[in-house]
């Protein structure tokens, strides 16, 4: 077998490994019995402090000049880690008070509110990302709808996804600002320790308790912030070196189906049938979008921001 045989395998499995693991994201946080503001404290917290050694270390003189607030990039990396914030503020609850499969797939819009933020920024989409977005609409509006039936907690639930994908879409949009000067690992560092900084302050303000869960809550956090905060997000870094972003961004849609298989074997959540189709509309439209779109848009909000910098990638919140 060939150095480029070898590669491909690598990449595929690398690509598989990736999808894996954040595909367990939604069905962990719904196992962890703990609240979903506590959750999306440590789940950046210890990613950060993960990071801080290599940051400190091997990329201190690019931490330098960040500090130095050479470029501004020092308070872009804030602002995106604002958005950060307000990604895991809203999509881990939303996942705790409705369904995986739905807030998986609502908060996975985050390419339409990209393409649209683009467009507002004067680059224009293309005929067939406009026609994606509406694909992605419309079947947002179907699987909301559906909820609508079911209670105002599913459409709560729903509403707080689609923020979650809107703050990711936001993110990604101010780190692309800055992302031409600094590294994946240190961009990922101070976003990561500004949005744990965010959310501990909510926590304390909320008197939401950050201690005191049982075993089992811990390590489900602890399989969040290994799997897909850090493994999954390195993972999707080194496929970058070996393939197109549009290929890792269609290729993490497949997020939602198996969060789904997996919540629905593990957590016994049986999909609504009837927001199956509305969910199948709105990730072709997504999928589309990202097909036809002028530029080349950032990873999903479950994937993007590599925990190591391998590869001069895109990325993305969470």
């Amino acid at each position: 077998m060939n150095m480029r045989s070898n590669r491909t395998l690598l990449t595929a499995a690398a690509l598989t490994v990736a999808v894996l693991a954040v595909s367990s994201s939604a069905p962990l946080i719904a196992f962890a019995a703990a609240p979903a503001l506590a959750i999306a404290f440590w789940r950046n917290g210890v990613a950060a402090a993960v990071l801080t050694g290599v940051t400190a270390g091997p990329r201190r003189a690019e931490l330098r000049g960040l500090l130095r607030g050479k470029h501004r990039d020092g308070l872009f990396c804030v602002l995106s880690g604002l958005a950060l914030a307000v990604h895991f503020g809203t999509w881990i609850p939303s996942v705790q008070l409705g369904s995986v499969a739905t807030a998986t797939a609502l908060v996975a819009t985050q390419p339409v509110w990209q393409g649209l933020i683009a467009a507002g920024q004067g680059r224009r989409p293309s005929t067939a990302a406009w026609v994606g977005i509406a694909l992605a609409v419309i079947g947002a509006a179907w699987a909301t709808g559906i909820d609508v039936g079911v209670s105002s907690r599913a459409v709560l639930s729903d509403v707080l996804a689609l923020i979650g994908g809107m703050a990711a879409a936001v993110y990604t949009a101010l780190g692309e600002r800055v992302r031409v000067r600094l590294s994946t690992t240190t961009y990922t560092w101070a976003c990561y320790g500004t949005c744990a900084v965010v959310l501990l302050v909510v926590c304390l303000t909320l008197r939401t308790p950050l201690t005191g869960y049982a075993l089992s809550t811990w390590l489900a956090i602890a399989a969040l912030i290994i799997g897909p905060q850090l493994l999954g997000h390195s993972m999707f870094n080194y496929a970058l070196q070996h393939t197109t972003a549009t290929t890792v961004s269609v290729l993490i849609l497949l997020e939602t189906p198996a969060a789904t298989l997996l919540a629905w074997l593990w957590l016994n959540q049986t999909p609504r049938v009837a927001a199956l189709p509305g969910l199948a509309l709105l990730l072709a439209g997504v999928a589309v979008v990202i097909l036809f779109s002028r530029r080349g848009p950032a990873l999903p909000p479950e994937t993007g921001a590599g925990a190591v910098d391998v590869a001069g990638s895109n990325d993305s919140a969470s």
